[in-house]
């Protein structure tokens, strides 16, 4: 099953179901139809572990977290660049998938709508194209929609009226910070870059744990993206102890307090000089009157680092400062499932 499940009550239609997939780098969240005439997300981490059955010989396939947990050492992200880049993830990405869908029971008659990231990788964007269109499910249609667009949907509030609006939308996520302009639904100077992402924060919490702790504690990517989503907190952080095994015996207890602040606060002015400094004015210079239009309504900001807390109202702070002028961002409920969410509403709409 999944690691995390929400629900919301959103009126559903009869007739295939409706299905919203966001297929990410760290986690893969399913928008479905609940079955009481609301919807809800389940969202597991994206890795599969294959080991060999105890008594059958047989090869088993773990997924989630689940497979994170027991097999840590072979487990498999399949998606840590954002998208399959060779037949080996392909065929990891297809696995993971499948079994993903017949954990959640998801049938072959539906509409599926997906989110796409805004990375330039032609081949890795048609490699999830055909991980997802050739699975068992999306029989009635399938179809891909910019993750920046479905992300903001949820944001705008309960229906799909951002699609008809001039609007900026930033995805904050594991492997691309996207930032991109829509006029009812077109995009408009879309820009990416892989310098200013969750991943480099989840690196650099490696580094700076190591620092604080004068050499003596030496964390893995996993526990350091564990740190930022469980304790990360950008006006209320609060210092906290972990303790690892010590080689030859015993225990070691360390406290880590700048080891998570610094890579987070850092992450936000790297955020705030690429949106004001690089998208911005190449979104006025192709764009000037929708780039007046989008700046006088809530800029969207969705991904996993805008779970957060406080990072959206210190990201505002920070833009509005560096742009020297009013500026307000909104997030949805849930950044992190925004894009499955909004995918999903968009599939509501189609069927």
């Amino acid at each position: 099953m999944s690691d995390d499940d929400e629900s919301t009550d959103i009126n559903s239609t009869d007739g295939p179901e409706a299905v919203g997939v966001k297929l990410g780098s760290t986690r893969t969240v399913l928008d479905l139809p609940d079955g009481r005439g609301g919807r809800e997300r389940h969202s597991t981490l994206t890795c599969l572990a294959t080991y060999e059955d105890a008594i059958t010989g047989e090869e088993q396939v773990l997924f989630g977290h689940e497979a994170a947990i027991e097999y840590p050492d072979t487990v498999r992200f399949m998606l840590r660049s954002g998208l399959p880049e060779d037949d080996e993830s392909v065929a990891d990405a297809e696995r993971f998938f499948e079994a993903l869908v017949d954990a959640h029971d998801v049938p072959e008659d539906s509409a599926v709508v997906y989110a796409v990231p805004t990375i330039d990788n032609e081949a890795g964007v048609n490699n999830l194209k055909s991980v997802i269109e050739g699975s068992s499910i999306g029989q009635v249609e399938t179809r891909s929609y910019p993750e920046s667009l479905c992300g903001a949907i949820p944001a705008y509030g309960d229906d799909l009226s951002a699609i008809d609006e001039v609007f900026v939308s930033i995805n904050m996520g594991s492997t691309t910070l996207e930032a991109c302009a829509y006029r009812r639904g077109e995009q408009l100077s879309p820009f990416s870059t892989g310098s200013v992402t969750g991943n480099e924060v989840d690196r650099r919490i490696v580094a700076a744990v190591e620092e604080e702790s004068q050499g003596r504690v030496h964390i893995d990517r996993t526990t350091a993206r564990e740190y930022k989503e469980e304790h990360a907190d950008v006006y209320d952080f609060e210092p906290f102890t972990d303790v690892i095994q010590q080689p030859g015996g015993g225990s070691h207890e360390f406290t880590v307090d700048r080891g998570v602040r610094e890579p987070v606060d850092r992450y936000i002015d790297e955020a705030v000089d690429v949106v004001a400094n690089e998208f911005l004015p190449e979104l006025a210079n192709d764009h000037m009157k929708p780039y007046q239009l989008a700046l006088g309504r809530p800029i969207a900001a969705t991904g996993g680092m805008a779970c957060i807390p406080g990072l959206t109202e210190e990201f505002e702070k920070r833009l509005a400062a560096e742009l020297d002028r009013d500026v307000e961002v909104v997030s949805p409920d849930d950044p992190a499932t925004a894009a499955a969410e909004g995918a999903g509403r968009i599939a509501e709409r189609l069927i």
